[in-house]
């Protein structure tokens, strides 16, 4: 975004300045509002870094639930879910991640191996069975 799209579009707004009166110019108008759209996120994307911090280490407790844990549960009919927890940016369902942010994450932190989680969901409540937690880049 701030490498390659800002400044093609603020070619593009140049060129199109170029041409005289701005006033009656749909590119330079259109232009400068994507220039001032593309700063305001860049801006928020830099606020959210600062706030971050890198996890690449597994927690000194590795039988309890934290942020960066594949956490495998168990319902009540044996049918098996496997979820990582990862950050509010990063959270995929098609992969399993689920935000640290999500009910069912909350539920699920600092819980440990056998643990029972009861989470309320939009079908009802549901109790959930911590079978194994895992660190690492896959849940195998």
């Amino acid at each position: 975004m701030w490498r390659v799209e800002r400044p093609r579009v603020t070619q593009a707004v140049s060129e199109a300045a170029a041409q005289g009166d701005r006033s009656e110019n749909a590119e330079y108008t259109y232009g400068k509002r994507r220039l001032r759209e593309i700063d305001r996120r860049v801006r928020f994307l830099r606020k959210r870094l600062d706030g971050m911090t890198v996890v690449d280490k597994p927690p000194s407790d590795r039988k309890r639930v934290f942020f960066g844990a594949w956490v495998t549960l168990e319902d009540a009919e044996g049918k098996e879910s496997v979820y990582r927890i990862v950050g509010p940016d990063e959270f995929d369902m098609a992969d399993g991640y689920i935000s640290m942010d999500a009910p069912l994450a909350r539920a699920l932190m600092r819980k440990s191996l056998d643990d029972e989680v009861t989470v309320e969901l939009p079908g009802g409540a549901r109790t959930l069975v911590i079978v194994d937690i895992r660190y690492g880049d896959a849940a195998s």
